[in-house]
């Protein structure tokens, strides 16, 4: 249930099967020469939208903005800091609390540290305030490591790399331009540095000439999967009855 386009009637009659919403996050973000700036939130809603058509839940908006650290200096991100990203979190799930909602999942396409960091910072907060909640936080990529390294030829594959630009390639063919090369971030870790595009000028973390629309399509399937999987676990959560409003 796509919540932008529903009337208010529809959501209350819906209300009434389902206390369960999405919440997407996602990044305006380089990636690579060949995938479009808005890479995280594509792939992550474009997957919500198979979920919620296999499971009866309401699905937000995405939130397009989020944190960037590493690809802070390139062409065309455009982020938020993570205060931002906590604040507006905290205020959605409030308000869709007051709503009648009760079972809150962030999911985030872009799995950046100080990203994910503030996401969950927001739901601890949340889950003190908010009596009788349910609150996931998660990024696919990160459940499924495994899985998506072996479906990758590509060792150490990340941002923009062979599996990003498959999952693209399944979702979004059109957007895909060509393929950037081969390449990886050379940070001059554990040092924070100003001048990070210096270190990792074309902001591609693997091989996207070993991507492919199957692998994608394939990656899609085991995202979705998961995705329902950790829903139908949230939903069977209860609180003890003293506790639950």
């Amino acid at each position: 249930m796509i919540l932008e386009t529903m009337t208010m009637a529809a959501f209350k009659k819906h209300l009434k099967k389902t206390k369960t919403i999405i919440f997407p996050f996602g990044t305006v973000e380089e990636h690579g020469s060949h995938l479009p700036l808005n890479t995280d939130t594509l792939i992550i809603f474009e997957l919500l939208k198979r979920v919620v058509k296999k499971k009866k839940v309401f699905l937000a908006p995405a939130i397009s903005y989020g944190v960037c650290t590493t690809t802070s200096q390139h062409p065309g991100t455009i982020g938020i800091t993570p205060p931002t990203l906590r604040r507006l979190t905290r205020d959605i799930v409030t308000d869709a609390y007051r709503k009648g909602l009760r079972n809150f999942f962030l999911i985030t396409g872009h799995g950046g540290g100080l990203h994910s960091a503030a996401l969950k910072e927001a739901a601890e907060e949340l889950v003190e305030s908010l009596r009788g909640i349910t609150m996931g936080v998660f990024c696919p990529y990160d459940l499924l490591y495994k899985e998506l390294a072996e479906l990758a030829e590509t060792s150490n594959d990340s941002h923009a790399g062979e599996i990003e630009t498959s999952l693209v390639l399944a979702l979004a063919p059109q957007l895909v331009q060509g393929r950037a090369k081969e390449d990886y971030p050379r940070l001059p870790r554990p040092f924070v540095v100003k001048d990070k595009a210096r270190y990792w000028r074309s902001g591609v973390w693997g091989n996207p000439a070993k991507a492919t629309m199957e692998k994608g399509e394939k990656a899609a399937v085991f995202m979705v999967n998961k995705i329902i999987e950790i829903i139908v676990q949230g939903e069977k959560m209860r609180l003890p009855r003293s506790l639950a409003r």
